[in-house]
């Protein structure tokens, strides 16, 4: 879905070459820090990164996105700086942005990630925890090795992102063991989880390029309220994205119990469909054959979700995000070029399709 205007004045970006100068820069750094790692540790994060296969032999796999790297490079240029004054913070968001994904998915019990098995599916619960505090303890070297007053400050802002991540996960957890979560408690859950990241990947480069905390602030601003929108598109493809495209299982957040954005907005919303909707969830929640509904039990609940409007709601308010991410960055004076590739990653957020 579209942001809800794209003024013809924004320069034209390429976002899939931004996006490929975050993943370049910063893979060499990245892959330097995971060879730290004490054996086994090692070859499960490459795995995990998809640069080996479960075998070991040198792979090709899908490294994601490669967002957050892209956002830290990019800040870097709002001071002046060139864009590799950001690897080390584009490889530390990237560090704990991975810490998280192998927790979340021992947590969730996801068995697919990017199109393949999940390390705890391969190496087993122990190695994805053990593997994951390390990408933790890494991003901080990775940072505090610069040794200057500026790493400092990232360190401080990215280790407030990481608290609020967990305290985000913590969230989204309980969440699934209660039969209703307001919108405001869901918003607060997802604007931890994902949106405090965001904020400090764009502004981690700023902030090792000297930019005072004004400009910092402001640039998390746009990368919280970015991260919101971001989840809210993954909310609308954990439900009705395609498997092919996202790599997990269809209505993956619905076989998860996941009080998502699309959920709880047509929890919300009252109605026919919202109140039908409410009691088959609350029957779910009881039911000890959830693990073998069908195809068909999972797509129903997703009608459900869809005609109390809350597949609407949540693009809605993917756009809504979006706007406000843009407004942030008129606080913050920079090159045009930069605020233009800025605007261009907000949007490739809310067109992505995985």
């Amino acid at each position: 879905m579209p942001p809800a205007s794209t003024p013809a004045r924004r320069t034209a970006v390429d976002v899939t070459a931004l996006l490929e100068r975050g993943r370049t820069l910063s893979t060499p750094v990245l892959r330097a820090a995971v060879d730290r790692l004490a054996p086994p540790m090692d070859t499960v994060a490459a795995y995990h990164f998809g640069w080996i296969d479960a075998a070991g032999n040198p792979a090709d796999g899908d490294g994601g996105k490669a967002v957050r790297p892209a956002l830290a490079l990019l800040s870097a240029e709002v001071t002046g700086a060139a864009p590799e004054v950001g690897i080390p913070g584009a490889v530390a968001v990237e560090l704990v942005h991975n810490f998280s994904l192998l927790h979340d998915d021992l947590m969730d019990g996801d068995e697919q990630r990017r199109h393949r098995d999940t390390v705890w599916k391969v190496h087993g619960p122990a190695q994805a925890i053990l593997v994951g505090d390390a990408l933790f303890a890494l991003a901080n070297e990775i940072l505090l090795e610069l040794g200057t007053v500026e790493a400092g400050r990232a360190t401080r802002r990215l280790t407030t992102a990481t608290r609020a991540l967990i305290d985000g996960q913590a969230q989204d957890i309980s969440y699934e063991h209660r039969d209703r979560v307001s919108v405001e408690e869901c918003l607060e859950m997802e604007g931890n989880k994902t949106g405090a990241l965001l904020a400090a990947s764009s502004s981690i480069g700023a902030v090792l390029g000297g930019a005072d905390d004004r400009t910092a602030d402001a640039l998390e601003r746009y990368g919280y309220h970015l991260g919101l929108a971001f989840q809210a598109i993954d909310d609308l493809l954990g439900i009705w994205g395609d498997p092919e495209a996202t790599g997990k299982q269809t209505w993956s957040d619905l076989r998860q119990r996941k009080k998502s954005l699309p959920v709880v907005a047509a929890l919300a919303a009252g109605g026919s469909a919202s109140e039908r909707l409410g009691e088959i969830l609350a029957a779910d929640a009881k039911s000890s054959d959830f693990a073998t509904f069908s195809e068909e039990e999972f797509a129903a609940r997703a009608a459900l979700i869809e005609e109390a409007g809350g597949r609407e709601w949540t693009a809605q308010e993917a756009r809504r995000q979006h706007t406000i991410a843009i407004e942030a960055l008129d606080a913050v004076d920079m090159p045009e070029q930069v605020r233009a590739a800025f605007t261009a990653l907000a949007d490739f957020v809310v067109v992505r399709k995985r």
